[in-house]
């Protein structure tokens, strides 16, 4: 017979239990009947429950415990106090040690992104290793809560107020549906002991600050407010998905091959927020996608540029491409044949026909440069190869994608565009040179 006390902690038990199954079952966070589920295992109290909470459910699970060498002895107790653990649980344990302030220093990143780097890393090199399934790690409400409130300081759009994801590809959150307070409660039913990162008690970090200082005083407020700011972030995902839909109608309006028609996104009923959504993901900031949107009425040349890429303001249109994008030269294929006279003179831009008797050798191929000339097929005098591509209206980024094949020190071809007249077949053609670049 099971006295008040131990009543309440059953009840307890299983209500936190069924919590999370249902929450699994809701969210499909677990698809397959018998999955491995690589856990990454710290040894703070969420890390615990969730290893212990899967383990319960009946699924297998494998442990993992990253070793980052911020905290000297701590960290040695940390990895001590999982390898224990996973023992007495019989849960293999994969453990890892990292030099996480020279991997900081070399990124030049913060200790914190270096930290997140390695570790999720690892887990998915891990996950290939062992054939896991899913990764699962133990975010909690309040840890969502902590995102909202981090994001909505720093500026974010609506994606930015859906917290965190309770699925990202492969790493699965089973413990977003309960709080911190039922973890440490599940712990205790179980006299389950973990250990206390000395770090989440100081107010260093941003998210500690709100932890510990912001979220105190919303409570004195409202003393149910994790509850509601949790339904709040329920609402808003589902929300999002309605505007993330509308989103994606308004991008495929304005886009227009590869390129955003500017007369296409001024029709839109917020041109600045699909602005938004297209560049904010690219690494561009509010304010810079504010001076874009404002550009939209002034001169073309105007240029913008996140880490990755770049925005180009031209004509009618804005253009974004990747600062890093490989421009490759293009392989050609040469093909020489007596001229019949039933031969059809191919009347496409994407392949040359010329007078092989009037080339010379070294044909090369190089990129076309600022004062390079040549007379355009159908025109008899010189054209800078400049003014030719502004008059086809081509843009800063497509000018740069532009090749020439050279005779000698003569330009031949435009490649992809126009022959040179002096090349071209005539009445006296006996030999001719087909061009194409190779598929």
């Amino acid at each position: 017979m099971l006295n008040n006390n131990q009543k309440n902690n059953y009840l307890c038990f299983m209500r936190i239990i069924d919590k999370v199954k249902k929450y699994i079952q809701e969210e499909d966070l677990i698809a397959s009947s018998h999955p491995v589920i690589l856990v990454g295992l710290s040894g703070g109290a969420d890390s615990v429950a969730l290893l212990r909470i899967l383990l319960e459910l009946g699924y297998q699970c494998i442990a993992a415990h990253c070793n980052f060498w911020l905290r000297d002895r701590e960290s040695l107790r940390d990895e001590e106090f999982v390898t224990q653990l996973c023992k007495k649980l019989e849960v293999t344990l994969y453990k890892i040690e990292f030099d996480t302030h020279s991997y900081a220093k070399e990124k030049a990143i913060s200790i914190e992104m270096a930290a997140r780097e390695l570790r999720y890393n690892w887990f998915y090199e891990l996950k290939k290793e062992t054939q896991a399934s899913s990764i699962a790690v133990a975010h909690h409400i309040d840890d969502n809560i902590e995102t909202l409130l981090l994001n909505l300081i720093r500026g974010t759009g609506i994606k930015g107020l859906t917290g965190i994801p309770p699925k990202n590809q492969d790493i699965i959150r089973p413990l977003l549906c309960i709080s911190r307070d039922e973890i440490t409660d599940y712990l205790n039913t179980l006299h389950q002991d973990y250990v206390t990162d000395s770090t989440n008690l100081e107010a260093e970090y941003t998210r500690n600050k709100i932890r510990l200082n912001i979220l105190p005083l919303f409570e004195e407020i409202n003393p149910s407010v994790k509850n509601t700011l949790n339904e709040t972030i329920s609402r808003l995902r589902e929300t999002e998905k309605i505007y993330r839909d509308s989103i994606n109608k308004g991008i495929q309006r304005v886009y227009i091959d590869g390129k955003i028609a500017i007369d296409k996104i001024r029709q839109e009923r917020s041109p600045s927020t699909l602005l938004y959504e297209i560049l904010y993901p690219l690494g561009f900031t509010p304010q810079q996608i504010e001076s874009i949107h404002q550009s939209l009425d002034k001169q073309s040349g105007k240029q913008f540029f996140s880490e990755k890429w770049k925005v180009l303001k031209d004509r009618n249109f804005l253009i974004l491409e990747e600062k890093e994008k490989v421009i490759s030269r293009p392989e050609l294929e040469f093909h020489q044949l007596p001229l019949k006279s039933d031969y059809i003179i191919p009347k496409d831009k994407n392949t040359a026909c010329l007078d092989a008797d009037k080339l010379t050798s070294p044909l090369t191929v190089r990129k076309w440069q600022v004062g390079d000339t040549f007379i355009p097929f159908g025109m008899k005098g010189r054209k800078k190869i400049s003014d030719y591509l502004t008059d086809r209206k081509f843009s800063l980024y497509e000018k740069d994608n532009i090749w020439v094949l050279c005779s000698g020190n003569q330009i031949a071809w435009v490649i992809n565009e126009r022959i040179d007249q002096r090349f071209s077949i005539d009445n006296t053609t006996k030999n001719i040179v087909v061009i194409q670049e190779k598929k």
